[in-house]
């Protein structure tokens, strides 16, 4: 690979750190994936991907699976889908799905910029994003997965009307999500221009919030409504 092309590669919001895959995570990543995993491409007809009817929920990077898997079990009427680049991870929620019997979650490995593009427009009543890499040094802040272009893709999936919402225990990076989203064209702010959410009790709460908290960390809370885009008004004949 030359200098250029390194230059051309994207900005990842994400380092592979594995770590150790348990021998029933592997098992479970082998016998669970052809229950619970998709294609890419499966991501072009969800009422065939989970074989039936529902609203959608998409959760960006599920971690080790607490938000997802207790949303999923207390809804049993939705579906949801799962994105997540940690095998690890992966394998732990096929394990808690398959222990619990849960059928409603979808799951997908990679990474969510390029995977989005291949669901259709308006499909998702709701994306979730909880605790994503801070990325805290000043010169990582481009690796954040929070952009403006990221943020219009999400906007392009959800329906009008549909929830997007956010959490993070940095404060800088909660800065940098409230004025990404109050700038994207088609969301509005449910907790007021500028504001942050209160931390609704439907937030089931993750093993990174905890981390977070134990080391003495507020939590931020935002949640964003899908509009139509506001159309130019027709000017005056002069």
């Amino acid at each position: 690979m030359t200098a250029q092309d390194g230059a051309r590669r994207a900005v990842r919001s994400f380092v592979r750190r594995e770590g150790r895959l348990t021998r029933a995570q592997a098992r479970a990543l082998e016998g669970l994936w052809p229950r619970y995993g998709l294609r890419p491409e499966a991501l072009q007809d969800l009422e065939q991907a989970f074989g039936r009817p529902g609203p959608v929920t998409l959760e960006i990077g599920f971690g080790s699976g607490d938000a997802l898997v207790a949303l999923a079990r207390r809804h049993p009427e939705r579906r949801y889908l799962g994105i997540e680049v940690y095998r690890p991870g992966i394998g732990r929620v096929l394990q808690r799905l398959a222990a619990e019997g849960i059928e409603n979650v979808r799951l997908l490995e990679g990474d969510a910029t390029e995977l989005l593009p291949w669901l259709p427009a308006g499909v998702l009543d709701e994306i979730l994003i909880f605790f994503p890499d801070p990325w805290p040094k000043k010169r990582h802040h481009k690796r954040r997965l929070i952009q403006p272009a990221f943020v219009a893709e999400l906007v392009r999936v959800l329906r009008p009307g549909g929830r997007l919402h956010l959490a993070t225990d940095w404060e800088d990076y909660a800065l940098h999500m409230l004025e990404v989203l109050e700038r994207a064209e088609g969301l509005e702010n449910l907790a007021g221009p500028g504001c942050f959410a209160t931390r609704p009790a439907s937030r089931p709460e993750t093993r990174f919030e905890r981390r977070g908290r134990a080391r003495g960390h507020r939590v931020w809370d935002l949640r964003y409504g899908r509009v139509e885009a506001r159309r130019p008004q027709p000017q005056p004949p002069m």
